[in-house]
């Protein structure tokens, strides 16, 4: 497995996700993972499939998320071959009721396919001590 520095697939493909985030997009995001993929997550303990990724970590996380954003500059890549490995920190805020407060995070997404790249596991948590 080689490290890269920055790819150019996997930057599109970061900040489309986060654009589909920060959209509340579930269809855009929904194209962008294989249909089987799994994960897990801070509020997912774990999910296999479509349906379970969205009813159990993207549905009660977005709608309460804005300005979500990756840090591409500090994203470190991995590839071989068609699949690429994706680690990265994010940000954004957090809604509960009238309160909003900044959240921080971190991803490691593997992503395969050749052209196109689709993720076939992701898992997203925050950082220690973050404030849901």
């Amino acid at each position: 497995m080689s490290r890269a520095g920055s790819m150019p697939p996997v930057e599109a493909w970061l900040r489309d996700f986060a654009a589909a985030v920060r959209a509340r997009d579930y269809g855009r995001a929904r194209a962008m993972f294989h249909p089987d993929a799994e994960g897990f997550g801070t509020v997912a303990e774990r999910w296999s499939g479509l349906d379970q990724l969205h009813a159990e970590q993207w549905h009660g996380v977005w709608e309460r998320t804005t300005g979500f954003a990756f840090d591409l500059e500090g994203t470190t890549v991995f590839a071989d071959g068609d699949v690429v490995v994706a680690i990265s920190d994010w940000s954004s805020e957090g809604v509960l009721g009238d309160v909003v407060g900044p959240r921080r995070g971190r991803a490691t997404i593997v992503l395969a396919g050749d052209p196109e790249l689709r993720a076939v596991h992701t898992h997203f948590s925050m950082v220690p001590g973050t404030q849901a």
